[in-house]
């Protein structure tokens, strides 16, 4: 499941260790992503999502934001529930656009990734 933020920047420390002890490191993920970039110690195979980077940050920025500002209890739960909705959202268009890229699934399949 691709994943960026928090568990990709945990997730880019064992990569390195991987490549220094020699693995091949390939790594799947989205065209639109906040973290997950290319290096010279990976692989990277991409697939097209539905939405844009400018989409993304903006709902992602959203989201932080929310989360500081003043409000009653109700007001700013139902904020950060819609905003984890649209990111959720996101995540699942994510996914299902991996799945349905058929020659991705096929090279991932034929290198046993």
């Amino acid at each position: 499941v691709p994943v960026d933020g928090s568990h990709w920047l945990s997730m880019r420390e064992v990569v390195d260790v991987l490549q220094q002890k020699g693995h091949e490191v390939v790594v799947v993920a989205p065209e639109v992503s906040l973290h997950i970039k290319p290096s010279k110690n990976l692989v990277m195979k991409k697939y097209s999502v539905p939405y844009t980077q400018e989409e993304m940050e903006k709902d992602f920025k959203a989201f932080l934001q929310t989360s500081f500002e003043e409000g009653s209890f109700l007001e700013r739960f139902l904020k950060v529930y819609e905003g984890m909705k649209r990111l959720g959202n996101m995540s699942a268009s994510s996914c299902q656009h991996l799945l349905q890229n058929k020659e991705l699934i096929r090279y991932l399949e034929e290198t046993k990734f």
